[in-house]
């Protein structure tokens, strides 16, 4: 299944962020996620945790589309989070995990898999923490910097991200980002626009022209 619902002969990879350890209580849209965007999903590259958000999201996609539908990549300090400290994350619940000795492995690893991807895919940011806006604004950076041209979304539940859009609009105001910058990411509201975002998303034309080829 494709970004639209149709048997095609490209995958759409989405490389998805929440870093929060637990769901939001009592239960709210933020949740809606795990239940609604793995039907519109092909494969999935994550952070590899095994709770909160991206956990129960993890489990949803490969109780659907199977273990091979979902790639978890983990720095290994950060197994001591997951439940129980267990470094053996069950494929079967959770898909592939790849355990990297750091942070940036991590990011490297994940963005290559999504740059490498077919058409639709792209970087989505659910509702999170610090660590779902240094992912973030690393990939709309290099976006803007021509080193890639890959969709970015955040998924606006219950207007969790009104404050930072409202800041790109603040900087764009005030000079630090140009108009045709402002639209390198671009806004969902609910579930089943995230991949359509993805899918009819057009590279902002005031990015960078450089050559990233030699490094």
């Amino acid at each position: 299944m494709s970004a639209t619902g149709k048997t095609e002969d490209f995958s759409n990879i989405l490389q998805l962020w929440s870093f929060s350890r637990k769901l939001s209580r009592p239960p709210s849209r933020r949740s809606r996620p795990c239940s609604c965007l793995p039907q519109a999903l092909r494969h999935l590259v994550y952070g590899g945790g095994t709770v909160g958000l991206m956990g129960e999201l993890a489990r949803t996609l490969v109780s659907l589309s199977g273990p091979s539908s979902v790639h978890g990549i983990i720095p290994s300090p950060l197994i001591a989070l997951e439940k129980g400290g267990n470094s053996q994350i069950s494929e079967a619940l959770y898909g592939r995990t790849t355990i990297v000795d750091s942070m940036h492995t991590r990011k490297q690893l994940m963005a290559k898999q999504v740059l490498e991807g077919g058409e639709g895919s792209g970087f989505v940011a659910l509702s999170g923490g610090y660590g779902t806006i240094e992912e973030l604004f690393e990939v709309i950076t290099w976006n803007q910097l021509g080193i890639h041209k890959k969709g970015v979304v955040v998924f606006n539940v219950d207007g969790y991200y009104d404050g930072l859009l409202q800041w790109i609009r603040n900087a764009v105001s005030a000079g630090f980002i140009t108009p045709d910058n402002s639209g390198i990411v671009v806004e969902a509201t609910e579930a089943e626009d995230v991949v359509k975002e993805l899918s009819n998303y057009r590279v902002a034309e005031g990015r960078f022209s450089l050559d990233w080829a030699q490094n």
